[in-house]
């Protein structure tokens, strides 16, 4: 196990993807969910099932479920799941999320989550790889697609959360709106406390009333460039 790392001291060990790595705003989005009282959530496009993992530590009673095109990262996922001791608290599928009605019920899960790709195909550098432009960029997934695929799988009253880019937030409203998903709490993340939001974080209700709560935004760095307290709170330091 000497290529597996632990996500904070005592905490789950964890082997990346060669394509996917795992970053800061899946760490930011597994603190932003509200677990308490779900039961079954799914992650779409769970790469190597690290927020699966951040997740099924924090909910004792939740069970996750994993969508990833990538067999490669499917397969790590399963690895990360099984040596920590949670493959019977979570399941991999490796399969493609545009096809959800022909891989699950509808209503099947309570929770739903995702750290999509934040690019409009064509927009932007694009990687040469294809695994690491398909992560960044819609290139198999639009946002039209994921909120399709999220309002299908979550049952009504379930929670839909998201991380995202801010210049896209307007657009990332109006797709789970139009999908049945009403925006019900927001936060922006901030670099320091000067800066512009470079995150979103979003939680949808299926089938919810209108009414948005807007939390205080998230601040990663102190004025001074030191990490803040919530962040050391949130990586356990």
């Amino acid at each position: 196990m000497s290529d597996f790392e632990a996500l904070w001291p005592g905490g789950p060990v964890f082997r990346q993807a060669a394509h996917v790595r795992l970053g800061t705003d899946t760490v930011l989005l597994a603190d932003f969910v509200k677990p308490e009282g779900r039961l079954r959530g799914i992650d779409l496009g769970c790469a190597s099932g690290a927020l699966l993992l951040l997740l099924l530590a924090r909910a004792p009673r939740l069970h996750m479920t994993g969508i990833e095109l990538d067999p490669e990262a499917a397969e790590r996922a399963r690895e990360n799941l099984a040596v920590n001791g949670l493959d019977t608290r979570g399941e991999i599928v490796c399969g493609d999320l545009r096809g959800h009605r022909t891989l699950f019920a509808a209503g099947s899960f309570d929770l739903v989550a995702a750290n999509p790709p934040y690019y409009p195909a064509g927009s932007g550098l694009v990687s040469s790889d294809p695994k690491r432009a398909a992560a960044r960029g819609e290139l198999t997934c639009t946002l039209g697609d994921l909120c399709a695929a999220a309002a299908f799988l979550c049952r009504t009253g379930g929670s839909v959360c998201l991380v995202h880019k801010p210049e896209r937030l307007s657009e990332l409203f109006c797709a789970l709106t139009a999908a049945g998903i009403e925006p019900k709490r927001l936060r922006l993340v901030c670099p320091r406390p000067a800066s512009a939001p470079n995150l979103v974080l979003v939680e949808g209700r299926r089938g919810g009333h209108p009414g948005l709560i807007i939390e205080p935004p998230l601040l990663l760095r102190d004025a001074d460039g030191a990490d803040s307290a919530e962040l050391r709170r949130i990586y356990r330091r």
